[in-house]
């Protein structure tokens, strides 16, 4: 398979000032972009097939744009590649609703394990593989719904590599005694009987091990530890609020992180160990160079 080309300035200056990158950004595309291009297209040459890469960090520490960048890249190299992020395949709010009256009601804030449609993202990997077109879903979080299916993106396959990026992607569940203990009062307060912890815990055993086993590798973006996630969330919102007009003010921020802390503390202690490459990342989202 053909490299992306070494000389890719051109490429990433339009792609930092479409997305309004700050210039720091250029040690992330060094260090982080180009050396998964390049793995990227090694494992895509021993498999012989399309590569699919689960790309793992927690909210805020730039996967998304990592991976779009990556994926110019590949492009740039003559590869068919695409990047998808887990946030797309969220239920809409009627179906959590029902799993909020059915189950917990915690289940009605989107995010961990349970809340997302992982049998389309099982069936959406499986196409790009080899199907000629795979309609892409799309998540509108200002609406907080799914996107008809008439905005989806048509992407034309089979993929060389995807890059399927999210906040708990290739997470494994948590030893059941773990579970017993809260790890904040959001936990305490209003999961006494582990309920939910109990369900997102099932649901990370069961039907996400099915979509995850369809990675060939797994990428960790390493947190420095969960004190900083809150102020990446933060980061994200305010672009948010700037762009739409709509996001969450800084308490509700700290109320909602809460439902992500026990599964984020749980990756960064037991991911690196098994992940095919770390990225540590200092708190400003710079990797650490070796």
């Amino acid at each position: 398979m053909r490299r992306p080309p070494v000389d890719s300035e051109a490429l990433l200056d339009a792609f930092m000032a479409e997305e309004g990158l700050p210039g720091s950004f250029r040690t992330t595309f060094e260090h982080v972009c180009q050396p998964l291009a390049d793995r990227a297209v090694d494992w895509r040459g021993d498999f012989g097939r399309t590569a699919i890469i689960g790309l793992c960090g927690a909210q805020g520490s730039g996967k998304t744009t990592i991976a779009e960048a990556t994926v110019r890249l590949l492009r740039l190299g003559g590869l068919n590649a695409v990047a998808l992020s887990l946030d797309d395949f969220y239920l809409g709010r009627e179906a959590r609703g029902w799993l909020a009256r059915q189950t917990h009601r915690l289940l009605e804030v989107r995010g961990p394990p349970g809340t997302h449609d992982v049998t389309l993202a099982s069936a959406v990997l499986d196409s790009l593989k080899g199907d000629p077109i795979t309609p892409l879903p799309a998540f509108d979080k200002a609406t907080d719904e799914r996107r008809p299916k008439t905005a989806w993106r048509r992407f034309e396959g089979p993929a060389d590599v995807v890059i399927f990026e999210g906040w708990c992607v290739g997470a494994r569940p948590e030893p059941a005694e773990r579970l017993a203990k809260p790890v904040n009062g959001l936990e305490r307060d209003r999961d006494p009987s582990r309920g939910w912890r109990g369900y997102v815990n099932q649901q990370l055993a069961g039907p996400y091990q099915a979509l995850f086993g369809r990675f060939d590798r797994l990428v960790l973006l390493q947190a420095p530890g969960w004190e900083v996630v809150r102020g990446w969330r933060a980061e994200q919102e305010a672009k948010l609020r700037a762009r739409t007009g709509a996001g969450m003010t800084d308490p509700e921020i700290g109320r909602f992180v809460q439902h992500y802390e026990r599964l984020t503390r749980w990756i960064l202690e037991e991911m690196p160990e098994r992940a095919d490459w770390v990225v540590p990342l200092t708190a400003d989202r710079t990797p650490v160079v070796p």
